[in-house]
């Protein structure tokens, strides 16, 4: 499928996952907006990206700020045209608790304001529009994790996200807009640690996949590990 001119939301551009999904989809001739919490932290990305020939719009909000969504929002909606495309990358993990019993209100208060609820107002400020025009694709990204009640805030988060999307699946059905999942796996991110055993770029091709099919099928969880090693074409092929 031919996405050049496309215009993408990444969320947490600035490194890891959300890096690479910027890079591979300004090869793909995408345009792109990048979130960050600051935009000096995506200064050095949309010089780079720039090079490849493509637009670049860098916005900034702190996720756990609903006045900051909404004004990320707005600029967005006032310096693109459209947004074509979206990556829900951004996330936080609230800290390992050895004792999972001892997971704090704030745990579960600030994991779901940033993954699931500004996720979902994300969603739902711009798939409107993409249904309006029959044409648009979410990628809402969550975590294979499991059976670490240590982490529970974190997974129990990337549940809810994964239970918004497969509830939305049959509505999508027919519209032209796709919504699915992305795991990225277990990666060497700030958020994974060092002692992951994916390097962040093994996201790609995998992670395009969920935005690349056109077959109209929402509600799917797709693993980019999975397609490690392959090539673009044979990614969409697998």
């Amino acid at each position: 499928m031919n996405v050049k001119g496309k215009w993408v939301l990444i969320t947490g551009a600035s490194r890891g996952v959300g890096m690479h999904i910027a890079a591979a989809l300004a090869d793909l001739g995408c345009n792109l907006v990048l979130h960050s919490r600051s935009v000096e932290h995506t200064a050095e990305l949309v010089a780079s990206l720039n090079k490849k020939g493509v637009s670049v719009v860098a916005v900034s909000a702190e996720l756990d700020d609903q006045g900051q969504v909404d004004a990320m929002l707005n600029e967005i909606e006032a310096r693109v045209t459209q947004v074509d495309m979206v990556f829900n990358n951004a996330a936080i993990q609230a800290a390992w608790r050895q004792d999972p019993w001892q997971t704090t209100a704030e745990d579960f208060r600030k994991s779901f304001e940033i993954n699931v609820i500004s996720l979902a107002r994300i969603c739902n400020r711009l798939v409107p529009p993409m249904l309006a025009r029959k044409w648009g694709r979410v990628v809402n990204v969550t975590s294979g994790i499991a059976n670490l009640p240590q982490l529970t805030a974190y997974a129990v988060s990337k549940a809810a996200v994964d239970k918004y999307v497969r509830d939305f699946a049959q509505t999508l059905a027919g519209t032209g807009v796709m919504m699915n999942l992305l795991d990225p796996g277990w990666l060497r991110t700030d958020l994974g640690g060092p002692n992951a055993p994916n390097d962040p770029s093994s996201v790609i091709p995998g992670a395009l996949v969920p935005a690349l099919l056109d077959d109209g099928v929402s509600g799917r969880f797709f693993r980019a590990q999975d397609y490690a090693g392959m090539s673009l074409d044979q990614a969409l092929a697998h």
